[in-house]
């Protein structure tokens, strides 16, 4: 008989991760926060990792356990798996949850029986996040197969839409904050060219345009080395 979950008890450590998390004071430790407390909270749980899918390109972020790196480097290098899946469907699914990886070697011939190798035996995945260029998902790692029941799926659920939105509210304010960093830098830079070539605001700005868009560097890159070295490189 599967073990139930003492929801009561669940959602108490719940909301005091939930206050945790909003309590971080930076992106990655919110989200080393995440998986940490997927691998805390989760019954059957051994490790725990966020996956971003970008235009194919896996990172794999905050893994608490090697597991999660080399499961994550195995779909990418194989193009297949569970968050290629769902990253991918028209069916707007959010979650999955594999049991039994010896018996998904019909839907991924090559990750299944490789990933139970790596000693992957059930998953779960819940997504994060979607846009027109990245997909993330909470993942959740068992050594063994059967580890994640009904009850397994509900906790995941209710812990990933906790944890979707701190890490939303985390990655607007690190944006901000790289936003208003570029604008000093840049301004900075302005100055420097103000000074030396006895350029107004608006010349000194479209100086850095034309430099960032002739050599298809970034303008806040082209802004550094103009700081770094007096002047446009």
């Amino acid at each position: 008989m599967e073990d139930e979950v003492d929801w009561g008890q669940f959602g108490q450590k719940l909301a005091a991760m939930a206050r945790d998390l909003l309590a971080q004071d930076s992106l990655n430790a919110t989200l080393q926060r995440i998986t940490a407390s997927a691998a805390e909270l989760v019954e059957g749980c051994d490790a725990a990792g966020i996956l971003v899918l970008h235009d194919h390109q896996v990172e794999t972020v905050a893994p608490t356990d090697r597991l999660v790196i080399d499961s994550d480097r195995l779909q990418a290098e194989l193009g297949q798996g569970p968050c290629f899946d769902t990253a991918h469907s028209t069916q707007g699914e959010r979650v999955f949850r594999i049991a039994d990886l010896t018996e998904e070697k019909p839907r991924w011939p090559l990750f299944a029986p490789q990933a139970f190798e790596l000693g992957v035996g059930s998953m779960m995945g819940f997504l994060l996040f979607t846009d027109d260029e990245e997909f993330g998902a909470l993942n959740f790692y068992s050594r063994k197969t059967g580890s994640f029941t009904a009850d397994s799926e509900q906790a995941g659920l209710l812990l990933a839409s906790h944890a979707a939105i701190a890490f939303s509210s985390a990655r607007t304010h690190a944006q901000m904050e790289h936003a208003v960093a570029t604008r000093h830098v840049i301004g900075e830079a302005m100055g420097i060219l103000m000074g030396r070539h006895n350029l107004t605001e608006d010349q000194a700005f479209d100086a850095l345009r034309r430099y960032s868009q002739e050599t298809n560097i970034k303008l806040r890159e082209v802004a550094r080395r103009v700081c770094e070295k007096g002047g446009i490189p």
